[in-house]
């Protein structure tokens, strides 16, 4: 690595450290489809992120915040450093960085690009967010398009001349995604007429590129009502001609741009598609099926919101830490001379508290998500058609988990980085400020917490009759076993071992109260999230734990940040895992005075 990209955006050496030390990224290596690279192209492709996230899109962060992007009539206009930033980002190969080499893809591992894509995130997120949605768009497109519209469209997105959109929400129907209006009718050329209005579509419109491909969910005339019955359709901002160029407006009108507390550089549009009724689209995928398409796209954004989450805490903490250490204020306790040097604000032990705080949350939340990558790696490319299976089934478990516990607690990380800088961190003259209002939307988007929580409870612990919980738990043990063999992890392999058994209980006692009454059961789902994410973290936290005591013996020189790992595990496990009893309790007693609270009496 090369030092001098060290910045406020990450530790690069913690990243290195999660790379190499603890989910030995290099074993990807060993996969025929990663033969090509190397530990130094692995290296060498971050630092390039690094050195273009520093570049080219930290730099108007700020400026993106407070110049929204505008209707001037006939436009959404953006500011010019935006598009800058979006076409060295696609120029170097970061929109195709997964796909094959015949796509002119650089058939990097997922966690790899993960890694440079946080970077990104940490830098600008409104920014890079119109590269995300349309890298998403197209995998969507390769995984389920035909070789049609596969060669029409994917290397005009790949190449960052289109960008892309998921057109889901409507005004009737946020998280209620079986309530969708939207319609598609067959015409005779193949094509379906598309009329509906969708909301909230993150990248809607914008100056950016030639076209926009919206992914939109609609239902055919016959369709079922509920989930079932949408489909999805590929609906360009303007027409795709046979010689793939963008043709003609195809009747997807703009009626309005939002104005959001946070993420202001990336538009979030109202869409009117088909008022004129000549708004075509193309089936992709079976009919039916949209939602099963979708949800390939919707993982993969998931996992981008918990990895935007955790960066955009990871950023705050590394300010936050940055401040400590230089702001001169006060005297250590018991210092009464008025005399004496006042002292950086870091000697203070509420401030040492909220640094460690932050620090546990957001490196345990790079680990999750970086994991989470790790499993996609693993579902795609391990050779033992077993070891593939499982590890689909343990991410499709994690995935809620992923998304929202970085979510809820990268946010609570953010408020204390405003904390740490005192009257300073809540004005605008400061970057905090800006960091927990872009993060404040994380909760929110792509699920918010609750319909997470719900995925969670009553979908994933007990899919196929709970093997991939067992299948985590096994993992969980196996880190236990290595944990009791290190003396000072000894306590800590005890801990995790009696909490995971307590988790176990109230996941068998949630879902058999499930089975009489679900409505019952899911009535704090929201604690049953935090409170399996907790300790899924813990769990992370002791990997990192046993790697850095591995590792600490035999690099002296790098003794401070394997002993800020360690601080940072028993912290967690201290002041996180220890209290997790009355989460316990209240699960397991089927508390429902939420329920029961009539709504005349809020």
């Amino acid at each position: 690595m090369n030092s001098s990209l060290n910045s406020l955006l990450i530790n690069r050496i913690d990243l290195d450290f999660l790379l190499n030390d603890v989910l030995q990224s290099g074993l990807l290596l060993e996969r025929d489809r990663y033969a090509d690279h190397s530990s130094e192209t692995f290296t060498a492709t971050i630092d390039t992120a690094q050195k273009l996230a520093q570049e080219l899109f930290a730099p108007h962060n700020r400026k993106a915040d407070e110049n929204e992007p505008h209707f001037d009539g006939v436009t959404v206009k953006t500011l010019p450093e935006i598009k800058a930033a979006v076409v060295a980002f696609a120029q170097a190969g970061f929109l195709a960085a997964t796909h094959d080499y015949g796509l002119d893809g650089m058939q990097l591992p997922v966690t790899i690009s993960q890694s440079c894509l946080a970077l990104f995130r940490a830098a600008n997120v409104s920014t890079s967010a119109y590269c995300f949605l349309t890298a998403a768009n197209a995998n969507l497109i390769r995984s389920f398009g035909t070789d049609e519209q596969k060669r029409r469209y994917l290397p005009a997105l790949l190449q960052g001349r289109w960008f892309g959109t998921m057109a889901l929400t409507e005004p009737q129907a946020g998280s209620s995604v079986s309530d969708l209006r939207c319609t598609a009718t067959p015409q005779a050329d193949g094509r379906y007429l598309i009329k509906g209005q969708k909301i909230f579509i993150s990248g809607g419109d914008h100056d950016l590129g030639e076209n926009i491909i919206h992914l939109v969910l609609a239902r055919l005339p016959d369709a079922p009502l509920g989930s079932k019955g949408l489909s999805l359709f590929i609906v360009p901002k303007f027409r795709v001609n046979a010689d793939g160029l963008a043709g003609e407006p195809n009747d997807v009108a703009l009626a309005g741009l939002i104005h959001k507390m946070g993420y202001r550089g990336t538009t979030s549009a109202m869409l009117n598609f088909g008022e004129q009724d000549a708004c075509m689209g193309e089936l992709i995928g079976e009919p039916g099926m949209g939602l099963n398409c979708m949800f390939h796209m919707m993982n993969e954004a998931r996992i981008g919101v918990g990895m935007g989450a955790s960066m955009l805490a990871y950023t705050a903490y590394l300010h936050a830490l940055d401040y400590a250490k230089n702001r001169e204020q006060g005297r250590l306790i018991g210092q009464n001379d008025p005399a004496s040097p006042p002292v950086a604000i870091i000697e203070h032990a509420d401030v040492r508290r909220m640094l460690l705080t932050q620090k546990s949350y957001v490196e345990g939340a790079l680990h999750l998500c970086l994991y989470a990558a790790r499993l996609v790696d693993d579902e795609r490319t391990q050779p033992d058609e077993d070891a593939r299976r499982e590890a689909a089934q343990v991410l499709a478990l994690l995935i809620p988990i992923v998304k929202s516990w970085p979510a809820r607690y990268g946010l609570a990380a953010n408020d204390l980085a405003i904390q740490v800088y005192g009257g300073y961190g809540y004005t605008r003259e400061y970057p905090v400020e800006q960091f927990y209002r872009d993060n404040r939307l994380n909760q929110l988007h792509e699920g918010t917490h609750g319909i997470q929580s719900l995925d969670l409870l009553n979908r994933k612990v007990g899919m196929k009759e709970g093997l991939p919980l067992r299948q985590l738990h096994a993992r969980v043990l196996a880190t236990i076993d290595r944990a009791h063999q290190v003396a000072g992890l000894k306590s800590h392999a005890d801990q995790l071992q009696t909490a995971w058994q307590e988790l176990l209980r109230t996941t068998e006692v949630l879902l058999a109260a499930a089975s009489e009454d679900l409505r019952k059961a899911s009535a704090n789902s929201a604690a049953y999230l935090d409170l399996f994410g907790h300790h899924v973290l813990a769990w992370l936290w002791l990997e990192q734990a046993v790697a850095a005591h591995a590792l600490l013996e035999h690099q002296p020189h790098m003794a401070d940040f394997y002993q800020g790992k360690l601080a940072a595990c028993t912290w967690f496990y201290h002041t996180e895992l220890a209290t997790t009893q009355p989460q316990h309790l209240l699960l397991r007693d089927i508390e429902r005075h939420a329920l029961n609270v009539k709504a005349e009496w809020l």
